[in-house]
């Protein structure tokens, strides 16, 4: 680190820089973080692991984290960073995709290969929707493209923790297990699935959608409010995220991904799940042929 880097750094670090140029006082910070715990969010510090390779930047993020209550580490390279991500327990990742040795995208694919879950956040320059698609087709949670207000950065990790740590009972659940097949159990409180008996590895997201699907008991869920419900609906996320991310439950779920008889597609509206209920009983959304044929071609509804 440069004589430069290290003064501006330290700078930052001094003036607890927040969104924009904004600063907030070392009281300002003893508040936020009372405030964090308060909320019932952390029984004991969090552990977000930055891997991100402008040390400024990193910085940056690090002391907002740090004034909001969370423990941090930083790692400025793909192959520490996924090293540490892979052994450690961090609960979550905020990854560049620029990094110098190896890219965002082939660390996130083998964070997930190797079944780690941790919610992930990408931080990125490249806005292209085709670069989005890729990181939440290879399991990213989130995409967040530079330049960003750094609030809006922590309002994004605060909902991806929330979402990731919550346990719940719904009705429809019984101690939050519910079977969707006679293969495929899922089970809210653990926030697991298991297709006859042997554990299936989903991504955070992908099992967020599971888990709206199922509380359908059913009926069918449009596109549009599986956006709403488990990527809130921003602008960065597209129609074809949702199609993406029910192809990668159809292979892990069903015998043939091309013929899917548990994730049904519904033409023009959104996806159901074939379960004995109620709602399916009631016809809503039952699959004609023409529909079968369409969940053939890949989640084209």
């Amino acid at each position: 680190m440069t004589a430069e880097t290290m003064t501006e750094a330290g700078s930052a670090k001094r003036r607890f820089l927040l969104d924009d140029g904004g600063v907030v006082s070392s009281a300002a910070r003893a508040n936020r973080a009372a405030s964090s715990q308060s909320e019932g969010l952390m029984e004991k510090p969090l552990l977000i692991q930055i891997i991100e390779d402008n040390k400024t930047f990193a910085t940056g993020i690090k002391n907002v984290l740090e004034i909001e209550g969370f423990r941090v580490r930083v790692d400025h390279d793909g192959i520490g960073g996924l090293a540490f991500a892979r052994s450690a327990t961090a609960d979550l990742v905020i990854l560049d995709l620029m990094l110098p040795d190896i890219d965002g995208y082939r660390v996130l694919k083998a964070l997930r290969d190797a079944g780690r879950t941790m919610p992930v956040l990408i931080l990125s320059a490249r806005n292209e929707e085709a670069d989005k698609i890729l990181g939440f087709r290879i399991g990213a949670d989130d995409y967040v493209t530079k330049p960003f207000s750094l609030m809006e950065l922590l309002a994004r990790v605060r909902a991806l923790l929330r979402r990731s740590k919550q346990g719940f009972d719904p009705e429809w659940a019984k101690d939050g297990v519910v079977r969707l097949s006679d293969e495929v159990e899922l089970n809210l409180r653990q926030r697991t699935v298991t297709r006859s008996g042997a554990l299936v590895q989903l991504a955070p997201k992908q099992f967020d959608l599971l888990a709206a699907l199922a509380a359908r008991q059913g009926a069918t869920i449009s596109r549009v409010d599986i956006l709403k419900e488990v990527w809130g609906y921003r602008h960065e996320v597209v129609t074809r995220t949702v199609d993406t991310h029910i192809l990668e439950l159809r292979k892990k779920l069903e015998i043939d991904a091309a013929d899917p008889k548990l994730i049904v597609t519904v033409r023009r509206t959104g996806y159901r799940l074939q379960m004995d209920t109620p709602a399916s009983r009631r016809g809503d959304g039952e699959p004609t042929p023409g529909r079968r044929q369409a969940g053939r071609g890949g989640d084209v509804a």
